[in-house]
C-alpha cells in the first residue's frame, strides 16, 4: 500500500524579507497596536502622517477608520481618496497597491502571505495585491495574494477572491464568481 507523504513543520524555514530593520518593525508594532488597532484614536491626519513616516505612500484624501491593522506600512501604497474602514486587516507581507477611490469596507482582509500546501516543508509564499481605481472590497471580503482587482470591480460581502477580478464586474461567493456587470450612473 502507498503511504502518503505528510507535512513536516520541523523542516519549515521562512525566506520572507520584511523589508525593514528589527527596530523599525518593533516601533511599528507599538504604533500599530496603540493607535491603529485602537478604537480610541480616530484622528485621521495623525494616522496618515504616521504611515508616511513609516514609509507608506498615502494619497491625498485617504481616510483610515479606527481598529485597522496594517502589517508593514512600507509595503503599502494608496491612491487619492481611498477609504479604509473599521476592522480592516492589511496583512501586507508583500506589496499592496491601491489606485484612486478604492474602498475597503468593514472587516475586509487583504492577505498577501500563504503556504504551499503541496510541499512537505509547507513553504511560505508571498504575492502582491493590486486594487485598481474605483475598486470596492465590501464588508468581510477577503483578497488573496497575487490578485489584481481591475478598475471598478466589486468583491461582495464575505466573498473570497483567489483570482483576478475583471473591470466593472461584481463578484460574490466562495470562491468569488462574477454575478453581474457594474453600471455606474
Amino acid at each position: 500500500m502507498n503511504e502518503k507523504k505528510k507535512v513536516n513543520n520541523s523542516l519549515y524555514r521562512t525566506t520572507h524579507d520584511p523589508g525593514a530593520t528589527k527596530l523599525k518593525r518593533a516601533l511599528w508594532y507599538l504604533v500599530n497596536a496603540l493607535i491603529f488597532k485602537s478604537a480610541l484614536f480616530a484622528v485621521n491626519s495623525l494616522k496618515v502622517a504616521l504611515l508616511r513616516i513609516f514609509g507608506a505612500k498615502i494619497g491625498n484624501g485617504t481616510v483610515i477608520k479606527p481598529v485597522v491593522n496594517i502589517k508593514y506600512p512600507w509595503k503599502l501604497q494608496t491612491g487619492n481618496y481611498c477609504w479604509i474602514g473599521e476592522e480592516v486587516w492589511i496583512d501586507n507581507l508583500s506589496d499592496v497597491t491601491m489606485g484612486d477611490n478604492v474602498t475597503l469596507s468593514q472587516g475586509a482582509m487583504l492577505l498577501t502571505g500563504s503556504h504551499d500546501h503541496r510541499s512537505e516543508k509547507f513553504d511560505f509564499l508571498t504575492r502582491p495585491i493590486v486594487l485598481e481605481d474605483g475598486v470596492w472590497i465590501t464588508a468581510k471580503a477577503i483578497v488573496f495574494g497575487g490578485v489584481t482587482a481591475r478598475t471598478h470591480s466589486i468583491l461582495g460581502i464575505s466573498a473570497v477572491a483567489e483570482k483576478d477580478l475583471e473591470p466593472y464586474t461584481i463578484y460574490k461567493g466562495v470562491p468569488a464568481v462574477a454575478v453581474s456587470e457594474r453600471n455606474i450612473s
